[in-house]
């Protein structure tokens, strides 16, 4: 794909993936439910900003996008979480923050800033190379608030209203366990902090920088929890199991997830107009991963992508061979789901019936 062409075969595979309750497009006349779609955050939700920069968190090589046609950066075999919550908003997908430059008129609908590797601390995803941080991606969202949105919407009135009605998500913190603080021989934090010393000090960063994020006009804002770790290929395939999920893991996000709701009600009464939805996706994936039929998948541990013990030892290769069946496999990699699992997500919080986010679900959040 092109800088600047139309993601044609994704908005192909949309018409067939898309939950019933989600537009696959707007139609003559229509609107969509919110003017722009803002993303920050890793891997779970870059669309190709890693593609710009000298990293090797990178996914632009086939079998990535194998169900859509082509390789965009995404670390999928096809869309993502957001991909599909952008259309449920009836918005197109934001493209890539640093496939916009020089020109950036796209932004206006929306832009993601994601970069694989990324934490909440500016160390985390370090030994991967170049990563545009989520300090730095506030640094880019700055720019694009202060120099780049004012030539496309001049009135600052106006575009102070276009912000705050806007849907900003927010997917960040994996990085900080999986690649800083369950890394003892590369990063000092777990030496350093205790389990819940951990999540303090990463609390403490992420409310600093959601203010920040709100003093640039940010009103809407979706913050996604940490999901079971312990239950992915990377973290399955360093211990002697049988397959079942790494208790240990998943008791160090939990206790970064159980700060968070204290941290978006604590931040939706201190700050004006503001208005913050958590997006629970611990519980549905922990539920996919125990009872996979339920969703309509066969294989819960294994990546469908991978090599080594349940392909979690190393990533998908370039042109490396894939499952055949993939909507079948809950993940994609070794650190990532597959575009049915996905789906499954973006659906319990972006459509009206959605019960994974809290107090309300994405499209209502933008209808306010």
């Amino acid at each position: 794909m092109g800088r600047g062409s139309p993601d044609c075969a994704f908005l192909l595979c949309l018409a067939f993936l898309l939950p019933p309750s989600a537009p696959a497009s707007i139609g003559p006349g229509e609107s969509p439910l919110a003017p722009a779609m803002f993303i920050l955050g890793d891997s779970l939700v870059d669309n190709g900003n890693n593609n710009f920069i000298p990293s090797i968190a990178r996914a632009n090589y086939l079998p990535y996008g194998i169900d859509v046609g082509s390789p965009t950066g995404r670390f999928c075999n096809g869309l993502t979480v957001v991909d599909f919550g952008a259309s449920f908003l009836g918005l197109p997908f934001p493209p890539p923050y640093l496939s916009l430059l020089p020109h950036g008129r796209k932004m206006v609908q929306g832009v993601n800033y994601a970069s694989a590797a990324a934490g909440i601390l500016d160390e985390t995803g370090k030994h991967y190379g170049a990563r545009v941080t989520f300090n730095g991606q506030i640094q880019l969202f700055e720019t694009t608030v202060r120099t780049q949105l004012p030539l496309l919407i001049p009135d600052p009135a106006v575009m102070s209203e276009h912000l705050a009605k806007s849907v900003f998500i927010i997917n960040i913190g994996s990085n900080d366990y999986i690649n800083n603080y369950l890394l003892p021989n590369t990063y000092t934090s777990s030496h350093v902090y205790s389990r819940e010393a951990f999540a303090d000090l990463l609390i403490e960063k992420f409310s600093q920088q959601l203010k920040r994020l709100y003093q640039l006009g940010a009103r809407k804002m979706v913050l996604v929890g940490i999901g079971p770790l312990g239950c992915i290929p990377s973290q399955l395939s360093a211990v002697n199991g049988n397959g079942s999920c790494v208790e240990r893991v998943n008791t160090l996000v939990s206790t970064f997830n159980q700060r968070l709701v204290p941290l978006m009600n604590t931040l939706n009464t201190s700050l004006p107009g503001c208005f913050f939805v958590y997006q629970n996706i611990y519980n549905t994936f922990n539920d996919m991963v125990q009872n996979p039929s339920k969703y309509g998948f066969k294989v819960a541990n294994n990546a469908c992508c991978g090599s080594g013990r349940y392909g979690g030892m190393m990533s998908c290769l370039p042109l490396q061979t894939p499952c055949n069946v993939r909507d079948q496999y809950i993940f994609w990699d070794s650190f990532h789901p597959t575009q049915a699992a996905n789906a499954i997500i973006a659906g319990r919080c972006y459509s009206t019936s959605g019960t994974d986010c809290y107090p309300i679900t994405v499209t209502e959040l933008a209808k306010i």
